[in-house]
């Protein structure tokens, strides 16, 4: 890590190296927005979510410092802008701060989550709409959407904030990193760390790669398991040279189509790249 930038620096700098890469199609980034959900927004929530990484890194348990970071996140015009990104970095900056920052470590910090960890976790869903699939029958005490109102519900099943991510893991990229050790996570912040040029440029390298390795579960959320397929195949496309990546993106936007979860891990591997001395 730069001596002269805090853990929680490196985290809030993810986030905005994140969203300054371009092209990343489908996503806002330095040149390509939402007429509602802009790149101001994005810089906006990464400055919001600073006191919550802060608190992160001072021994606050997970779920309390995600639902700080979201909360101050939440305060610019745009809504959600790095949900996903906070639930991921979060722990991995827990992590950091207890000296362990490996996939060994960020399982250590999903075992000791608590059940207020789950509520805290809920709690967030109060700040900012996220778009989620309607829970299977029967789990409707435990809609995320509900928020805070759910805390009965998880205390009555005694449901740690990990036993949450293991209910969502199958459906959701984010939590299936939780249950696997951030995976896919620290595997891109190798990459970030054996590649060259400026890291904004790596960093939207790194989205095509993702995007076209695996399928985006928000994309999924957000349409279907049809256009979640199209899109990484289109991915693949742009490496194979058979596609532009700016007319793709281009086109993604103007379908509403966004590959929300590639992002986040994308943030996750830089803040990871960052604390392990990847220079901006």
């Amino acid at each position: 890590m730069d001596d002269e930038r805090s853990t929680a620096a490196n985290a809030q700098l993810a986030l905005l190296l994140e969203v300054s890469g371009t092209p990343k199609p489908g996503n806002v980034d330095r040149e390509r927005e939402y007429d509602d959900l802009r790149f101001e927004h994005f810089m906006a929530g990464a400055v919001g979510a600073r006191d919550g990484l802060e608190l992160a890194t001072e021994g606050t348990p997970v779920g309390r410092a995600f639902e700080r970071a979201v909360a101050g996140m939440s305060q610019q015009r745009g809504g959600n802008t790095q949900f996903g990104a906070l639930l991921l970095v979060t722990p991995l900056v827990a992590a950091a701060t207890q000296g362990h920052l490996s996939r060994q470590g960020a399982r250590n910090v999903v075992a000791n989550t608590t059940v207020d960890d789950a509520v805290n976790f809920y709690r967030a869903f109060d700040h900012v709409d996220v778009a989620v699939d309607d829970p299977p029958t029967g789990m409707e005490p435990l809609d995320v959407r509900q928020g805070s109102d759910a805390e009965p519900a998880l205390r009555d099943r005694d449901m740690t904030l990990e036993d949450v991510m293991e209910a969502s893991a199958t459906e959701d990229g984010i939590a299936a990193e939780w249950t696997d050790g951030f995976g896919r996570t620290f595997e891109a912040a190798h990459g970030l760390t054996q590649s060259n040029g400026p890291v904004t440029n790596r960093a939207s390298a790194l989205f095509l790669a993702l995007l076209a390795s695996e399928v985006d579960t928000f994309v999924v959320t957000q349409h279907d398991a049809e256009t979640a397929l199209e899109v990484r195949d289109r991915a693949q496309a742009v490496l194979d040279g058979d596609e532009d990546p700016y007319e793709l993106a281009a086109e993604f936007i103007e379908r509403d189509i966004n590959p929300g979860t590639t992002a986040d891990i994308v943030a996750g591997a830089l803040f990871i790249a960052l604390e392990r001395g990847l220079s901006v």
